[in-house]
């Protein structure tokens, strides 16, 4: 019986998929950072491991539940690949389900044949994903200043990179450069934060590359970069994450904090680098509770229909 419910889900999810409208997030033949190789999309085991087209897959909630919020959700994957079912679609459905519209960035990836500057493709691709959801505000029924980003893992290191670089990397010379691409809120789950001490190995050698001098190394570590320009943030880690080390949402917690930036920390004891949507392990059941509560309080969920 549970294999054929397993079954039905994966087929429903399927279908589910196949109906998400996906944006482009570049005209075609401009898309920044590029040397003109060629290269094809990448699909395998349920992961992406290459992108030619980076875009959006769109979660649009229906008018009459739509509250006004967007979440741009950076899927988790080390920066060698996205997992962008597990820590994307998933969490863009239970994102719908509270009335917010939810949108899954496909970033191309450093290791990539195809790109010049290899660091800068995720967060060109990732703020240019936040002026396209402002841009398509009015068709989609979003309030233009409660766009936040989630980011999952690897994703995290994406959306606080967003949170805390001024440095517009995104200039496309066309009408979305006059939106802005800073989110309002951070949503970062189990996130990747520092390329320091207490870096995650993989992601550190996939993004950094060769780079490692000690001013990349800083420049990259998000809990060195917090200024004013830094949104609240919203922040889940497990204390027993061997993968990801629970320092690096201390860290940026604390660098929060000392800025005087809204935030909230929610360690939990257990649920290693796998806190899911549910059947989560003792308190840790709690965290999506928890981000729902906040959002209300912060006032990134408004009443439906919005005003």
């Amino acid at each position: 019986m549970k294999n054929n419910f397993l079954l039905l889900f994966f087929i429903l999810l399927s279908v589910f998929v196949k109906a998400q409208e996906f944006v482009p997030l570049w005209p075609a033949g401009k898309k920044p950072n590029n040397n003109g190789k060629k290269i094809t999309d990448s699909l395998f085991n349920e992961r992406i491991w290459q992108v030619a087209t980076p875009g959006i897959y769109c979660f649009v909630v229906p008018k009459a539940e739509n509250n006004g919020t967007a979440v741009l959700i950076v899927p988790g994957g080390g920066y060698e690949r996205l997992s962008h079912l597990y820590s994307g679609f998933n969490l863009a459905k239970w994102y719908n389900s509270i009335g917010v519209n939810a949108f899954v960035l496909i970033h191309r990836l450093p290791h990539q044949q195809d790109l010049i500057n290899k660091q800068l493709v995720p967060v060109q691709d990732a703020q240019r994903a936040i002026r396209v959801i402002r841009a398509n505000a009015v068709q989609w029924n979003i309030k233009t200043d409660k766009v936040g980003i989630m980011g999952i893992s690897a994703g995290g290191h994406v959306a606080t990179t967003l949170g805390t670089h001024v440095k517009d990397e995104a200039v496309a010379n066309d009408t979305l450069d006059r939106y802005s691409y800073r989110p309002d809120f951070m949503v970062l789950l189990s996130p990747v934060v520092t390329m320091g001490k207490y870096a995650h190995g993989g992601s550190k050698k996939n993004f950094l590359g060769a780079d490692t001098t000690k001013g990349n190394i800083e420049y990259y570590s998000s809990e060195l970069q917090v200024t004013s320009f830094t949104p609240p943030a919203f922040l889940v880690h497990a204390q027993n994450d061997s993968t990801v080390k629970v320092q690096n949402s201390l860290l940026f917690y604390q660098s929060l904090v000392e800025k005087k930036i809204n935030a909230s920390l929610h360690i939990f004891p257990q649920g290693a680098h796998g806190i899911r949507l549910d059947e989560n392990p003792g308190s840790t059941e709690q965290w999506l509770p928890l981000l729902e509560a906040w959002l209300k309080e912060m006032s990134f969920i408004l009443p439906v229909p919005f005003k």
